[in-house]
């Protein structure tokens, strides 16, 4: 569990969609209906897409800089309306994504989950999947600043007593990386998501894998070197 500084990683701390849960369709679709909903000006896949990973009201403004607070407020509720409502169906999780929190969690990892979400929406989803057990601690849009500032994962370290050094975040996004970056934490980054490759390169992560499913393997290898 080698970790910066000569410490070992104690805390490993996921991002949610794009790196555990294979959930940008549903969050592309619930937000074009609520742009259609409320007749806001048309945003096309690729600038909806960009804001996956910001808490909603930071989400909201990047696509509409010059949205009123009635309209911001109206169109985040819109969203989650849409979002929530197909109950039935989980958000699929990416292949291995279970299977890797599972061996983390046998090997006494603390696993944490630091999102852009909403609070019921992160925790339906989590207990869709039965995974609520896994985590030590979650932190969502409700409970911090939006991604990259630094908070929900100063507040993770903090709640479960970890140090920095001690402490990886894995994510999907420049938001996830800048985030760490602003905490202190190291940092891998998953290619799964919503952020190509290239983007993702120029924070220099400690890796840059194909999906959450690497996770294990680079881990256990980093571990022996």
């Amino acid at each position: 569990m080698v970790g910066t500084h000569g410490a070992a990683y104690r805390l490993l701390v996921f991002d949610w969609d794009g790196t555990l849960a294979d959930s940008e369709h549903r969050i592309v679709a619930a937000a074009h209906a609520a742009i259609d909903t409320l007749r806001l000006p048309a945003r096309n896949h690729e600038q909806v897409r960009e804001i996956i990973g910001l808490a909603m009201s930071e989400a909201c403004q990047r696509l509409f800089p010059d949205i009123t607070k009635s309209q911001e407020h109206r169109f985040i509720a819109c969203y989650r309306e849409y979002y929530l409502r197909n109950t039935g169906v989980p958000i699929p999780l990416f292949p291995g994504a279970r299977e890797a929190l599972r061996g983390f969690a046998e090997q006494r990892y603390q696993l944490a989950v630091a999102t852009g979400k909403g609070r019921r929406g992160l925790d339906r989803d989590i207990a869709s999947h039965g995974l609520g057990t896994l985590f030590s601690t979650t932190r969502c849009a409700d409970d911090a600043p939006s991604k990259p500032h630094p908070q929900m994962l100063v507040d993770i370290m903090e709640e479960l007593e970890v140090a920095s050094a001690e402490t990886l975040m894995i994510g999907d996004t420049a938001y996830d990386m800048e985030m760490a970056r602003n905490a202190g934490v190291a940092y891998v980054a998953v290619s799964s998501g919503v952020h190509d490759r290239q983007r993702l390169l120029e924070f220099d992560p400690l890796a840059l894998l194909d999906s959450i499913a690497e996770l294990p393997a680079w881990l256990s290898a980093r571990n022996r070197n």
